[in-house]
């Protein structure tokens, strides 16, 4: 494992949030990040689609790695947008978020959304959002 994914690891490990969905950083590399979430009973809602707050977890949280992967660590989501596309549905999510453009201070970065059921996956939600620095650490 490549230091930079240990260090993702450690950061995604430190959030409560993500540990209680089972979150994992599966990719972790500069302008790109992937994220996976086991699919539960925990993260559906009603009609037994994945919640759409998980989906949006994913994306919001994928988004801020792509990002902090070039601004480096201190960093949060200043905008985001997403689209869901159609329930999502399966065994995991799995988020791939990659940097269209970075700057000093922010980053705007692009991701999508899958649900997957034995090993295929299906587009559930597409997102955009900006990565703004707060901190003066400097990418790794």
């Amino acid at each position: 494992m490549s230091e930079f994914l240990a260090i993702g690891r450690a950061a995604l490990q430190s959030q409560p949030f993500s540990t209680l969905i089972g979150a994992s950083l599966a990719h972790f590399a500069p302008g790109e990040a992937v994220i996976e979430v086991p699919i539960s009973e925990q993260v559906k809602q009603q009609n037994g689609f994945v919640h759409g707050g998980v989906v949006s977890y994913c994306a919001d949280n994928v988004i801020t790695f792509a990002g902090g992967s070039v601004l480096g660590t201190g960093v949060v989501t200043s905008e985001f947008k997403i689209n869901y596309l159609r329930p999502a549905i399966g065994d995991k999510l799995v988020a791939r978020a990659s940097v269209l453009h970075a700057g000093k201070t922010q980053a705007v970065c692009r991701c999508e959304v899958y649900a997957v059921t034995g090993g295929e996956e299906k587009l559930c939600a597409a997102a955009q959002g900006t990565i703004a620095r707060i901190g003066t650490d400097t990418p790794k």
